[in-house]
């Protein structure tokens, strides 16, 4: 019987989990545990590049937690877990960080839009985020990390580095591929439809947040921003119309171009509210499931603890593979 490939994916908890984490991440992680051997994470660890208030970040997790099994993860079936709940994660950073070169994380485009932004007290630990996601990713021989566009580049120096390791030391990690949806792989702001939605947002009419209540996601979109001529389609001229259109035909199952001729001859004010009615047909019962689960603490960590304790298995045994090749002393 041929072995099942492996997944790995996770989210940060530096905010409350959007639509664009939904369509970008969580859907195809709803696909892909039947047919894959998945983990997926909340990636605490990577939130502390910026600072956050303890009780926020805190509440995060448990929320994140929530919704990944309100979406219907099944714990289960796959590796649910909270990255600092296995310390081999940073362990194997700190090598990946020996292994990587300096003008390889120089060229990291977070870290570049930062300084190039003027901010003050970047930390360390961003210009490092691109060596924890590759130990993240080869700690359990994931074949496939799912992405959005804007982390592939991080795929890409996790695969350098893999291959690098592994020509000088011998045969220890999987080269891991990134894939993205179909469609869908990154969903930009409502007001704003040149820049990804993101949790983080200055606006949160920008935004459309999982646990948003049904009245909140209709005036969102009544107020997403389109253009001028009227016409609904697909096309890089027209990207908060091309936006509405990913969001519906994927809220739907459909294709853009399904959706296209669904809105023939259709004003922009019935796109709003059918892909408004879309989005609430969805996330109104996961909403609905993450405030039952919220209210059961204790099944949450117990999750999160089975789900550390599958994943440290794993994970130990490659960090000692690592270690002995190394030249380290284990004991």
């Amino acid at each position: 019987m041929q072995e099942r490939k492996i997944i790995y994916s996770a989210t940060k908890p530096t905010g409350k989990l959007t639509l664009g984490n939904y369509i970008g991440a969580i859907k195809l992680w709803q696909e892909m545990q039947q047919n894959y051997d998945c983990y997926f994470c909340v990636a605490d660890l990577h939130s502390l590049t910026i600072d956050m208030d303890r009780e926020e970040l805190n509440e995060n997790i448990y929320s994140q937690i929530a919704t990944f099994l309100a979406f219907g993860i099944d714990p289960k079936k796959s590796v649910l877990y909270v990255q600092s709940h296995v310390k081999e994660h940073a362990e194997l950073g700190w090598i990946m960080n020996c292994q990587t070169h300096f003008g390889e994380a120089s060229r990291m485009t977070q870290f570049k839009d930062a300084m190039a932004k003027g901010k003050e007290k970047i930390s360390v630990g961003l210009f490092a985020y691109p060596m924890l996601m590759a130990a993240d990713i080869l700690l359990y021989d994931a074949s496939y990390v799912p992405v959005g566009k804007d982390q592939l580049q991080h795929v890409e120096i996790c695969r350098d580095v893999a291959i690098r390791f592994n020509n000088k030391y011998g045969e220890t990690f999987v080269i891991p591929e990134g894939i993205m949806p179909k469609s869908g792989a990154k969903i930009m702001g409502l007001l704003n439809p040149s820049k990804k939605m993101a949790k983080s947002g200055d606006n949160d009419n920008d935004v459309i947040y999982i646990e948003d209540e049904d009245d909140v996601i209709r005036k969102k979109f009544k107020r997403a921003v389109t253009d001028s001529d009227n016409s609904i389609k697909f096309s890089e001229d027209k990207p908060g119309v091309s936006n509405l259109l990913t969001i519906y035909a994927t809220m739907k199952n459909i294709t853009i171009e399904q959706a296209e001729k669904h809105f023939e001859g259709c004003g922009y004010g019935q796109l709003k509210t059918e892909t408004a009615e879309a989005v609430i047909e969805v996330l109104a019962p996961v909403r609905a499931r993450i405030k039952e689960l919220k209210a059961d603490r204790e099944y949450l960590i117990k999750v999160a603890k089975d789900g550390a304790e599958r994943a440290r298995k794993v994970a130990q045994a490659k960090l000692k593979q690592v270690y002995d090749k190394l030249g380290l002393v284990t004991l």
